[in-house]
């Protein structure tokens, strides 16, 4: 593994591993994106996956929410795609201006068309490569996220071609093939925990899991077809470090929309965060949480198109609900989802300014 500069600001670190800290560390999904204009010049002139592709595009686009909001940001995440995944098991993916798979499985006949023996390093090496060029870049100011799609979310796309209102044919899958459903997940989970394996090896400091779509899945649907994936997930990316004596780092799971889903996760998933939406109270989730994870989450991203004074009392709120009136503790504040392109980049900049303030003891 490379050597990196030593990590000034470690508060996310503490929180993911449940440590009571000074404030709520703060990061938002999708930082880097089509809300700054600099990430637009950069786009205007480079295709989606090609920046995913090109470690320094990569790079200098992680770098510019960390730039831009520099002090008030406190991690990093990668510029990639959970849709390098499906990539690298041999589909085609193209960005027009969604994602979408020219060629989607159709019935099980049509898994034989994937690659069998995924050289993971090989088909995703250019997203290590551009971890460790950021990393070295960032010179110790943040840590840096790396990520994957989970199982059940890249299934789904695999399946529907894209994005989906109804998710009839991946849930058709599941109804007509439950056993070959399984083998697939299972599949593309055993090429997330290489890819996960990888990135920390790179230098990713801590690494989150994207289920996009779990809040599609009835709870004992979520239960079958979901979790085992992410437990494997979670449980092989922990054994392989261990086998090569690498520190594990702190793993994060989103599942989007599973909201009754929290304790199941916080008890079974393994994961040492759990991301919740906006569409439960913090102190539900907490309760729900059994304090045994840390939480991220959860403004609404449509509050940023609020105003000043909604995105103020909005954070206020949910800095009360998640503190309890005590200290910020296992606590990583965030949206409750990506930040969404038609945002003001300064009201970004009050929204994390809202957090220092309103999350401190």
């Amino acid at each position: 593994m490379a050597s990196f500069p030593p990590l000034k600001n470690d508060l996310i670190l503490r929180a993911a591993r449940g440590e009571e800290t000074e404030r709520a560390p703060v990061w938002v999904m999708r930082q880097a994106g089509r809300y700054l204009p600099e990430f637009l010049a950069v786009r205007a002139e480079h295709g989606f996956f090609e920046i995913c592709r090109t470690p320094e595009l990569a790079k200098e686009v992680t770098l510019q929410p960390i730039r831009r909001y520099s002090g008030l940001l406190d991690a990093a995440i990668i510029f990639s795609d959970i849709l390098v995944v499906p990539q690298a098991m041999g589909m085609e993916v193209l960005m027009n201006p969604g994602p979408h798979f020219p060629d989607p499985l159709v019935t099980p006949a049509d898994i034989e068309k994937l690659t069998k023996e995924v050289e993971v390093d090989k088909e995703l090496g250019y997203v290590y490569e551009a971890i460790t060029h950021t990393r070295k870049a960032l010179n110790g100011e943040v840590p840096l996220i790396g990520f994957s799609g989970a199982p059940w979310t890249l299934f789904s796309y695999m399946i529907e071609g894209g994005g989906s209102k109804t998710f009839q044919k991946c849930k058709s899958w599941l109804f007509k093939y439950p056993e070959e459903s399984k083998a697939l997940l299972d599949r593309i989970a055993d090429v997330c925990v290489d890819f996960l394996v990888g990135q920390i090896k790179a230098g990713a400091q801590l690494v989150q899991v994207f289920d996009s779509w779990a809040g599609e899945l009835a709870p004992h649907h979520f239960e079958e077809f979901s979790l085992p994936s992410l437990q494997r997930i979670s449980s092989g990316v922990r054994a392989k470090l261990a086998a090569e004596n690498i520190p594990a780092v702190p793993m994060t799971l989103f599942p989007k929309g599973a909201n009754s889903q929290i304790a199941l996760c916080a008890e079974k998933a393994g994961y040492d965060v759990v991301s919740i939406d906006w569409c439960i109270d913090p102190a539900d989730a907490c309760r729900a949480a059994g304090y045994k994870v840390a939480l991220q989450g959860n403004l609404d991203p449509n509050v940023l198109y609020g105003g000043r004074d909604a995105i103020e009392r909005e954070v206020k709120r949910m800095a009360e609900r998640f503190r309890g009136g005590k200290k910020a503790k296992a606590w990583i504040a965030n949206l409750g989802h990506g930040i969404t392109p038609g945002v003001d980049p300064e009201d970004m900049r009050w929204f994390l300014e809202c957090v220092h303030k309103y999350s401190a003891a």
